[in-house]
């Protein structure tokens, strides 16, 4: 068991929407972070619905997310400060528990706090400074 003791039944695509344009409407009002999205995503409407399916691969185990977030993350490299992380992660954790079970906010949560260490590590990587 993944500890979510059948709270993930009730999880759906819809709940995923709702949980996604919720957590990218406090984002983009946030004076932190706000202004890199605003700037750097064009077509808002195609980001949700890329975001959704995502967390829908991630949490429903749909499949149907088939992008290269890193990559994208990468191009915006010497905007991004780790405070940014953190405030990313206490907009998420807010969504999560407004819109989903306990067991289910708590898992996405901590998914989330990995993909942020790892994109922490990766823009900090000397290795990866000449991808764009």
């Amino acid at each position: 068991m993944d500890g979510l003791d059948g709270e993930i039944d009730c999880v759906d695509e819809a709940r995923l929407v709702r949980l996604v344009d919720r957590f990218y409407a406090a984002v983009r009002a946030d004076d932190m972070i706000g202004p890199l999205f605003n700037d750097t995503i064009h077509d808002w409407p195609d980001h949700l619905g890329k975001l959704a399916a995502f967390w829908s691969s991630l949490m429903l185990g749909s499949g149907r997310y088939k992008g290269m977030p890193m990559a994208a993350h990468l191009r915006h490299r010497d905007r991004i400060t780790p405070a940014m992380f953190d405030r990313w992660l206490s907009l998420w954790r807010e969504a999560t528990e407004a819109e989903m079970p306990p067991a289910v906010a708590v898992s996405m949560q901590a998914k989330a706090g990995r993909i942020a260490e790892n994109f922490k590590l990766a823009l900090g990587s000397r290795a990866l400074a000449n991808i764009r």
